[in-house]
């Protein structure tokens, strides 16, 4: 009977992804809803109220999120937005927590401290959410992948956060020095970690025999795993080494990476369903009707005041103009983090416990409905939309060979480089370059003019790294 519950469960959930993305609802909203008509309030009647249980789920399931998104992206990537992300991950996620605190003493009549540990569990972007929706965008390179970089840091700072919040509820002797030596200690023990164990994860990989790499899965998971626990163990943020060891693989050329990126997509994705459906039998709807207006309220001034201040203070002195500022401003996507990190709060105990996890229930459900459909639209009027359409390599055979045709106008970039000087990733070959409707013969002393096009040929595992270096061509100089 368990075997036939959890086989329908999954072709339920691919059914109602299928038909989440047809109307155009977010999966994650979907499979909450899912997860409330199973419940005891709904047709399924299943009793679930164990907040420790609910935790561990939840937790779980971040994990391999978070690996997985590190796995699907690279340094190479994400070093162009480093700063400004690391920025949106610390006082961006510290001016949010203050800002919710404040509207929600007075919205809900919290005290102080519960409302600061209300503004902390809603305070980071949830990376689920992002992912999900900057996959297949064509938003502009830059602007993606610092919201894919922010949530991806900012979920470790705002559970050392939360987690320092409620120590200081639970402690007697607890206070704000030892909350921000928690911060410290969380946020560098987990780098450190993130950083080693990332550096054998890739040694261990490279030198997996041909023999065993069908093992190739198990090892990754085993090593997301062990990551995740040793760096809990040490009293460091498990989440942020985990992210930063996929990062590690993602970055590193194996003849395994491919292979490991799909199956972690759907190693992912059978996370979302499972940790979304259980924590949306977690949740008790009748209780919601209480703070549904308060809760609105809440979701629209975190949406439209609160994200927009805490990023242009974050990104004061960052190059990032107005348009950009206001873009990343209003992209900041709430999901699972925040619930989970609610059932952090209901497994404390303490006082107005549930009162806070159906607050941010209700703020995360508002954000998943609204601010993910709409950002592509504010993109394009914004005109924040790439020229070359950013496809989703993951969707095809990553080992199937493609090529992009590119061609040289006045005021471009790479007018007068040489051949050598074009900064193409590894593995890319120039298939041929046509000058005057004819091919050109192709050396060492050949310089790009205006009117030359350019075709270049790669495998499509690459084509991210690929329309990175075709974008900047197009820069004008």
């Amino acid at each position: 009977m368990l075997f036939l519950a959890a086989g329908g469960l999954l072709v339920l959930s691919l059914l109602i992804a299928f038909g989440a993305s047809r109307i155009g609802i977010p999966s994650l909203v979907a499979f909450l809803i899912f997860g409330m008509l199973l419940g005891s309030d709904g047709p399924g009647g299943i009793e679930f109220s164990d907040a420790s249980v609910a935790q561990i789920i939840g937790t779980a399931g971040l994990v391999l999120i978070l690996f997985e998104g590190g796995l699907s992206t690279s340094w190479r990537r994400l070093r162009g937005v480093a700063l400004p992300a690391v920025a949106l991950s610390t006082l961006g996620v510290l001016i949010t927590a203050a800002l919710v605190g404040a509207a929600a003493y007075f919205l809900f009549d919290l005290p102080v401290i519960y409302a600061l540990l209300l503004g902390a569990v809603v305070s980071s972007t949830d990376a689920a959410a992002v992912f999900a929706s900057l996959r297949s965008s064509k938003i502009k390179r830059k602007l993606a992948r610092t919201l894919e970089a922010e949530s991806g840091i900012n979920d470790p700072m705002a559970i050392a956060l939360t987690i320092g919040l409620l120590s200081w509820l639970t402690l007697s002797d607890y206070g704000m020095v030892q909350m921000l030596e928690l911060l410290a200690k969380q946020l560098g023990i987990g780098l450190v970690a993130g950083l080693v164990f990332g550096y054998i994860a890739v040694r261990i990989l490279a030198h997996l025999p041909k023999t065993i790499g069908s093992f190739a899965p198990v090892v990754s998971l085993g090593i997301c795993a062990i990551t995740f626990g040793l760096t809990q163990v040490i009293d460091g943020s498990g989440f942020l080494a985990v992210y930063l060891v996929g990062l590690f693989i993602g970055s590193t050329p194996s003849r395994y990476r491919s292979h490991l990126t799909q199956f972690h997509e759907g190693v992912a994705f059978l996370a979302q369903v499972v940790m979304f459906v259980a924590l949306g039998l977690f949740v008790n709807p009748a209780q919601l009707p209480v703070i549904a207006i308060g809760g609105v309220v809440l979701a629209v001034l975190l949406a439209v005041v609160v994200r927009p201040v805490a990023v242009y203070v974050s990104l004061l002195f960052s190059e990032y103009g107005r348009k950009e500022q206001f873009f990343l401003g209003i992209a900041g996507l709430r999901g699972a983090v925040p619930i989970v990190l609610g059932t952090f709060v209901l497994s404390s105990g303490v006082d107005d416990a549930n009162k806070i996890f159906n607050i941010v229930f209700f703020v995360v459900l508002v954000s998943a409905l609204f601010q993910g459909a709409v950002l592509e639209k504010i993109a394009t009027r914004l005109g924040l939309l790439d020229q070359i359409a950013i496809a989703a390599a993951r969707s095809v055979d990553p080992r199937k060979r493609a090529s992009i045709q590119f061609t040289v106008q006045d005021g471009h970039a790479v007018v007068g480089s040489r051949l050598n000087e074009l900064g193409l990733p590894k593995g890319v070959r120039i298939i041929s370059v046509t000058k005057d409707g004819k091919p050109a013969e192709l050396n060492s002393d050949f310089h790009l003019h205006v009117g030359d096009i350019v075709k270049v040929g790669f495998v499509e595992a690459i084509r991210p790294e690929v329309e990175d270096v075709i974008i900047r061509w197009h820069r004008r100089i």
